[in-house]
């Protein structure tokens, strides 16, 4: 069971959250072609190590966030705000 960190109401268990794909997706230009957009709906890194992903509070607070993740160890860092700046990802030796 992982403990997630929420930026609002602090640690709490994984079953409160829902998992929101990658983070800081940039959205194209609506005069773009069908190629950027499907790029943009469909392709999607999938690093092994560690990641931003988006997550939502739904049983809590209901506010997105943003979160580090080892995708490998599911070892969790640092969880920040939308908007805010992102943190450095932790020390590539964290255990989950």
């Amino acid at each position: 069971m992982l403990i997630i960190p929420c930026p609002y109401c602090g640690p709490r268990d994984e079953t409160e959250f829902a998992y929101g794909g990658e983070a800081h997706v940039v959205r194209p230009d609506p005069a773009e072609d069908d190629a950027a957009w499907s790029a943009r709906l469909f392709l999607r890194h999938n690093p092994k190590g560690w990641t931003r992903e988006r997550w939502r509070h739904q049983i809590g607070c209901g506010q997105w966030f943003n979160l580090c993740r080892d995708t490998a160890t599911n070892a969790i860092g640092p969880a920040y705000r939308m908007g805010d700046a992102q943190p450095p990802f932790p020390d590539r030796e964290t255990k989950p």
